[in-house]
């Protein structure tokens, strides 16, 4: 078959000229929005190493997932969204699952995959839309927003911009050195990068620091491009040794939270931008999309790396024109093709990470704006949820917070009635959770 020929039928099988686009845009949005986050091969693998995993099979997991993920969206629901391992559910893995409630790694993943069992039984099931729209929505903008200072100060610290004290438990660091100067400076390019739209601009950021950092002595580049790194040692590498405890279950019922809010509100926004929502302002085929991404969440899980979701960056490709799968396919193919750039991606240093950390920090903060900061009942749990997570140095207990302080100051104002069963349920939960802890 020629080329003229495969291009038909990619053209037939994605509805690319009745979706309004055509070839070329898909491909140009493909590797668009792979260049918009691939950022994440350098920052989860450095992430999830805090939690004592092997950085190189990390990194081959990274890809995996994302392939993995980004295909099964693009042949499944045929959208213009890619996946990889979430952003704040890594965070949520390597410091609360492993540092703070002491699962091994190994058990973490087990907890993963469940939270992706459970969320692919959700997407084939009605109950699916019942869940998403019975939670506050003030409560997802607060999770989202909390999850992104809870970024900002793990930047903060990767970078020694804010390190530890006994008297005040945190304060500045050497803001002299090299390694904070070429974070912030990373931030700022990133920043400005991103603003002016270009192309990768996160990844040109990291990249760039890192080249800069060289002469202080804090960076060194240690090679380019080699065959991929071994993925034995996380590969089905899954301990089920805590399933029949109360604190594994809390632990899946918080990442399956994270993700489904965090999938649905990136599927529908992403969406919006493309103008692929229906009349009524619903995504079509949100079952298939769901399924996509629940069921890259178990094979990134086998693979060795916390939940896969869908990467609100895909609205970059969107931008670039993409309105179909094949632009996931594209998309797709680029992490395949990453998978043989290792060596860099070990040679990034902590201060640089730590700028691509920070804006996106910035960038989830942003839910806060949308809170109705005139009603008290909303803003109360909303700033609880958000400034606990850092302050806890848990997206777990701030969810919970969240959900308790809720359920609390609509009954003293006298709202009861905005409370619902699901609400009600995990604010139970939750408050279970604290006492036997």
């Amino acid at each position: 078959m020629d080329n003229t020929q495969g291009s038909g039928v990619l053209e037939r099988y994605f509805g690319v000229t009745a979706a309004g686009s055509t070839m070329r845009n898909e491909v140009l949005a493909g590797v668009t929005t792979f260049l918009t986050m691939a950022y994440i091969v350098f920052v989860n693998p450095s992430i999830l190493a805090a939690a004592g995993m092997p950085q190189d099979a990390v990194f081959v997991a990274t890809c995996v997932a994302a392939m993995i993920g980004t295909a099964i969206m693009a042949l499944l629901a045929n959208y213009p969204i890619a996946l990889a391992p979430g952003m704040g559910l890594n965070a949520f893995f390597a410091f609360t699952i492993v540092g703070t409630l002491g699962f091994t790694w190994q058990e973490a993943l087990a907890a993963v995959f469940v939270s992706g069992v459970l969320f692919v039984v959700i997407s084939v099931l009605p109950v699916r839309e019942w869940i998403i729209n019975a939670i506050p929505p003030v409560l997802k903008l607060a999770v989202s927003a909390g999850i992104g200072l809870f970024l900002g100060i793990i930047a903060l610290e990767n970078a020694k911009i804010v390190v530890d004290h006994p008297a005040t438990l945190v304060t500045a660091g050497d803001l002299a050195a090299a390694g904070p100067i070429l974070a912030l400076v990373g931030f700022a390019l990133i920043a400005g990068l991103n603003h002016l739209k270009v192309p990768g601009a996160t990844i040109l950021g990291i990249i760039a620091v890192t080249i800069v950092g060289i002469p202080f002595g804090v960076a060194s580049i240690s090679g380019v491009v080699s065959l991929p790194p071994d993925p034995t040692p996380t590969l089905l590498a899954l301990d089920f040794a805590k399933v029949a405890t109360a604190s594994f279950w809390i632990v899946v019922l918080s990442l399956l939270f994270v993700d489904l809010f965090d999938t649905a509100g990136t599927l529908v926004g992403v969406a919006h931008r493309a103008g692929l929502l229906d009349q009524d302002g619903r995504l079509p085929r949100m079952r298939q999309a769901l399924l996509a991404d629940s069921t890259a969440t178990v094979a990134g899980a086998l693979a060795g790396t916390s939940n896969t979701t869908s990467y609100v960056e895909s609205a970059s490709g969107v931008t670039a024109g993409g309105r179909t799968g094949l632009a996931s396919l594209v998309t797709a193919g680029c992490f395949v093709l990453a998978l043989f750039f290792a060596p860099l991606a070990g040679s990034i240093p902590a201060y640089a990470t730590a700028a691509a950390l920070l804006y996106v920090a910035v960038v989830m903060a942003r839910g806060l704006a949308e809170v109705a900061w005139d009603d008290i009942t909303e803003t109360a749990p909303a700033v609880v949820t958000a400034i606990t997570m850092p302050l806890t140095y848990s997206i777990a207990t701030g969810i919970g917070l969240g959900f308790i302080t809720y359920v609390l100051v609509k009954l003293a104002a006298g709202k009861a009635a905005d409370l619902t069963v699901p609400v009600w349920v995990l604010a139970g939960v939750f408050c279970i959770k604290f006492l036997l802890a």
